[in-house]
């Protein structure tokens, strides 16, 4: 078997690991799909007469190819938040629900704090601390030092832990149980069980950001509250728990970015206060950690 063979063989036997660690460095299906792609064109044209562990190789040509496509992010894709309200015709492209399940399987939360951070350290942290690739490989993709890397996976590891959980004035299980039941009722559509979490006065503050208004919104009512939580079945496919400034709140991130949060205040074990939050310059200034499981 000639070393051209080898590696075509290879590669499909890979191709599942090889967009594992493209989705996680990119938090977008189809940009994975696209980036183990361009893998496969360079890794085709290399010399492999010498390489003796071919998926290692196959791992850091897939995180070169990825670290390059963020490098040259210039802006993120701002698509209108009732994009999020509806399900995709047949002719759209990507299913929203398969999207949905794989930053599910990965973690929503995960996939936001990996957005944060800098392309650099998203390379460190994903290649070392989810696939064992060793800080000696790393390194050189960085231009760096296998020490530097390890300091730069080691900071990434910092902000995905985010602050420590603090939620001032409820029991912070019973929020955690609120939030999850909340976000579950949301995707299902279920309005009875929307209800069965508010409090009968509960207020949504929402900025101009989330609806455009002249001013932001305010909505006042359990069923007002859960009707709109109904019509935004869509948004709710893209969202996840997450520990927003120390509290367990939601996170609403299609393709792994930020674009929407749902901070809650609880009286007595119901939702008394949502605050919704889509301005790009208050979600920046928000400190986004991963919940223990």
């Amino acid at each position: 078997m000639d070393d051209r063979t080898a590696l075509a063989e290879r590669f499909e036997a890979d191709r599942s690991h090889l967009k594992a660690v493209a989705y996680r460095m990119l938090g977008s299906a189809s940009e994975a799909e696209d980036a183990v792609q361009e893998s496969w064109l360079r890794a085709a044209q290399a010399d492999v007469s010498e390489v003796h562990n071919l998926t290692g190789w196959l791992t850091t040509v897939v995180g070169r190819v990825c670290l390059n496509m963020l490098r040259s992010r210039r802006t993120r894709r701002e698509d209108p938040l009732d994009a999020y309200d509806r399900t995709p015709g047949p002719d759209e492209g990507d299913d929203p629900e398969q999207e949905a399940l794989l930053a599910d399987s990965v973690g929503l939360a995960l996939l936001v704090v990996l957005d944060k951070l800098a392309p650099a350290e998203r390379l460190a942290f994903v290649l070392h601390d989810m696939f064992a690739v060793p800080f000696a490989e790393i390194g050189p993709l960085l231009d760096r030092s296998p020490d530097t890397a390890r300091q730069l996976a080691s900071r990434a590891r910092r902000r995905i832990k985010g602050g420590a959980a603090s939620s001032p004035g409820a029991d912070p299980l019973r929020r955690r149980q609120v939030v999850e039941a909340f976000l579950s009722a949301s995707r299902a559509g279920d309005f009875d069980a929307l209800v069965a979490l508010l409090h009968p006065d509960v207020v949504l503050h929402a900025d101009r950001s989330v609806i455009p208004s002249p001013e932001p919104v305010v909505v006042r009512g359990a069923d007002t509250v859960a009707r709109g939580a109904m019509a935004a079945t869509g948004r709710a496919l893209f969202t996840g728990v997450a520990l927003v400034d120390g509290a367990v709140a939601l996170a609403m991130a299609p393709q792994g970015r930020l674009r929407l949060v749902l901070d809650f205040t609880l009286v007595d074990g119901l939702i008394s206060g949502i605050d919704v939050v889509a301005d790009p310059d208050r979600l920046d200034a928000l400190d986004i950690g991963v919940l223990d499981d």
